[in-house]
């Protein structure tokens, strides 16, 4: 379970200080990787019941009925029927069959309709045990071909029932080539798929509607896929969010101190710290912390480092850990050019998300 989000105020002074994020180098087996690509604590709770349609839109009550059909479906054995091996790997494999018909849904929609919540609910109501079912972004399950390698992932996946990507990237050819193979291998082992992605650069209409270009860019597994459009306002998609004032150094310093479980750094130093350690850690680096506070904050020097910090927000935004900062807001952290780059919608989400968790940190600063 994620620490809550709601600030009490400040408590007084630790004896023994902040805890430090750049002190940190976590190691991460391989099992708990894969034992951690389930739904971020925020959609611990969601289930279809828990989605509220809007009756103006008849799709999203479709979506909900389809995709609890294609949950009842997928209880048992895979859908090749092939005899795989057991939970162990005992008994004598037989050669896959490739399943026919479609084996995944896509949820295509906007902003702000309910995909993650829809795609998190579908991993909930999928009957196999959570062993047996995993979770990520596609930035997770790319983390995680870099960290096992490409054959142990296929090894490691083939025995779920479902596997479910949630923003499949579009904007990175070399990895939508590695990911749509990786899915290949699964759905010939019977795994079956959800997904939800985001749009290629400067396509009119950003952030609605990418099924025409999800199903280009995986290929041969197209015919593999059911689309679930899903309608709605696109309420979220209103440009940067303004980000709150940013605090003092001392502020931010005398409530690191006065907060137990908060970490404090200064910035440029954590955007060093991030490029030592693997994303598919970035998770692991957050353990156990409350709130994250840093002072200095600047505008982030180059692509690869604000990749990083994509990653870093994600996470800290999965766990519902408050940021305070002090420096520039949030909403200045990337160039313009990276925000009219090919990477746009990665900044605009970690801007967002940033802000949002700036916006709960404010309790941890007295008045």
């Amino acid at each position: 379970m994620s620490s809550s989000t709601t600030a009490s105020g400040p408590s007084p002074v630790t004896d023994a200080g902040p805890l430090s994020l750049c002190a940190r180098e976590p190691r991460v087996p391989a099992d708990r990787l894969v034992a951690e690509m389930v739904p971020p604590p925020r959609f611990d709770s969601v289930r279809f019941s828990t989605y509220i349609p809007d009756p103006n839109q008849p799709s999203q009550s479709e979506a909900v009925r389809v995709l609890d059909g294609f949950a009842g479906g997928l209880g048992g054995a895979h859908a090749s029927g092939a005899g795989r091996r057991g939970l162990f790997g005992f008994g004598r494999p037989r050669a896959p069959k490739t399943p026919a018909g479609p084996r995944g849904v896509y949820l295509d929609g906007g902003y702000g309709v309910g995909k993650t919540h829809l795609l998190a609910s579908l991993w909930h109501a999928t009957p196999a045990e959570p062993a047996r079912k995993a979770f990520g972004t596609f930035v997770e399950l790319t983390n995680l071909v870099g960290a096992l390698g490409f054959q142990q992932t296929v090894q490691t996946l083939s025995g779920h029932s479902l596997l479910c990507i949630d923003e499949f990237e579009l904007d990175d050819p070399g990895d939508t080539v590695l990911v749509s193979t990786l899915l290949g291998k699964l759905v010939e082992a019977g795994v079956a798929l959800a997904a939800t992605s985001n749009t290629l650069p400067g396509k009119l209409g950003e952030g609605r509607f990418a099924a025409a270009d999800f199903l280009r860019e995986i290929q041969g597994l197209s015919a593999r896929f059911r689309t679930l459009r899903i309608d709605g306002e696109d309420y979220r998609h209103r440009g940067l969010p303004e980000a709150p004032k940013p605090f003092t150094d001392e502020e931010v310093t005398k409530a690191a101190y006065a907060t137990e479980g908060a970490s404090l750094d200064d910035f440029p130093h954590l955007l060093e710290h991030l490029a030592k350690v693997h994303p598919s850690r970035y998770g692991a680096l957050t353990d156990g912390l409350r709130a994250v506070c840093v002072t200095d904050v600047r505008p982030v020097p180059d692509q690869s480092t604000a990749l990083r910090l994509v990653v870093l927000a994600d996470r800290l935004y999965d766990r519902e850990v408050p940021v305070l900062a002090s420096g520039l807001p949030f909403d200045r952290l990337f160039s313009e050019e990276m925000l009219n780059g090919g990477y746009r919608k990665k900044y605009f989400r970690a801007i967002s998300r940033l802000t949002a968790l700036a916006r709960d940190a404010k309790g941890l600063v007295g008045s």
